[in-house]
């Protein structure tokens, strides 16, 4: 068993091939609803063909049918998921074995083999997902307001629960390594106002700093998204569009506006310059074509790939060394953004908007620390703060 990246209409996408080494039907069928009736994007794809390669594979070495599964199978699936061992070995008393993932990751396994028989219940009358769901869903601590308008139409929860670890602070980087690392892909003379390094590349890392974005999105944007100020502020327009030749795209459906400093519109002109300069207004229409390509490495003006960027980021890591931190990704820099301007006194809702969160609790669960934590680390000189209790009489008047 195992997931196969495929080619479909010119998009990437993912399946999951059996022993046989051709697509298990029941799979694809799933991840072909997924494509097309839910537009889920490529990573949400491979992210459940990951999921039910895995479960594929033990029902494949138990010798059981996927459509005559029962809940005490599907309990040893989640389990063996815990401990990392195959299917029908169990783990001896205080013996060493192989760890298996994190609760996190344990559910998002569990929630893709429920969709997949959730997904088949509806079309195909597959009664697995009966024996997998609680009737009437989990009872919770409190009961909601309008439950009474539901007139039993609960939606019936998972009969294996399964514990999400806390979420940790995301990890950031600081003023100083971001400045390390843009230097370290171009700098400019203070005196003749000449680039040295790649401006390309600093344009890259400059506009991830500084908008937010997505990998995916900044890659997918076009220069005639890039928008100068000529007297007013300027912005990208952070558009969905599903034509990347790598497959990448904006993870959010909804359009937006960023607006950026009047510092990364002129490295954004420079690095327009220096591409005209290298003739690419004559191989491409520079307008509406994507802002960052390939110039020295695979196809010349070839959109970049995300693993072209990856492959950067490992030759920054070993250039700058104990600089920056060294697991480091792209990502840190949208996780670095959104602090940042909490930090500095921006509302949640703002922030939210500029990242293209569908809702404002994602924000805060991601970030809400900062400021909470800036607030705790305020607390830290207590003492001043119960130095004007002294006179407090506690409302008695005594």
């Amino acid at each position: 068993m195992g997931v196969q990246r495929v080619l479909l209409d010119g998009q990437r996408t993912w399946t999951v091939t059996g022993d046989d080494h051709l697509p298990a039907g029941p799979v694809e069928e799933y991840l072909e609803f997924l494509r097309v009736a839910q537009q889920a994007s490529p990573n949400t794809v491979r992210s459940y063909a990951t999921s039910l390669a895995r479960w594929w594979e033990y029902l494949t070495t138990a010798g059981t049918a996927w459509d005559e599964v029962g809940l005490p199978f599907f309990v040893s699936f989640v389990s063996s998921l815990r401990t990392g061992l195959p299917a029908g070995v169990a783990p001896l008393p205080a013996a060493a074995y192989v760890s298996g993932p994190s609760e996190s990751t344990v559910a998002a396994r569990v929630t893709a083999v429920l969709s997949f028989y959730r997904y088949h219940a509806d079309a195909h009358q597959v009664p697995v997902a009966d024996r997998l769901y609680r009737p009437g869903g989990r009872a919770g601590r409190y009961v909601p307001g309008l439950t009474h308008l539901q007139r039993g139409r609960q939606r019936p929860g998972s009969a294996v629960r399964v514990r999400r670890t806390a979420a940790r602070p995301v990890p950031l980087l600081t003023p100083a390594q971001v400045e390390a690392i843009l230097d370290a892909c171009a700098r400019q003379d203070a005196g003749s106002g000449q680039w040295t390094g790649s401006v390309r590349d600093r344009l890259l890392f400059a506009a991830l700093a500084e908008t937010g974005m997505r990998l995916g999105e900044l890659l997918s944007t076009r220069h005639c998204d890039w928008h100068a100020g000529r007297g007013g502020t300027p912005f990208i327009e952070v558009i969905p569009r599903q034509d990347h030749p790598a497959g990448v795209r904006c993870k959010s459906s909804r359009y937006r506006r960023i607006y950026i400093s009047d510092e990364l519109e002129r490295l954004h002109s420079e690095y327009v310059w220096e591409l005209c300069d290298a003739g690419a207004h004559l191989e491409a229409d520079l307008a509406g074509y994507f802002v960052l390509v390939n110039l020295r490495r695979g196809r010349w003006l070839a959109p970049m790939r995300p693993e072209t960027v990856y492959d950067k980021v490992a030759s920054l890591k070993r250039r700058l060394g104990g600089a920056v931190p060294a697991g480091w990704t792209p990502h840190w820099f949208r996780h670095t953004h959104a602090s940042a301007l909490l930090l500095s006194g921006a509302r949640e809702h703002v922030v939210m908007r500029r990242l293209g969160h569908a809702d404002i609790q994602t924000t805060l669960n991601l970030y809400g620390w900062v400021s909470e934590d800036a607030e705790l680390r305020a607390l830290a000189d207590w003492r001043s703060f119960c130095s004007g209790w002294r006179g407090w009489d506690g409302g008695t008047g005594e």
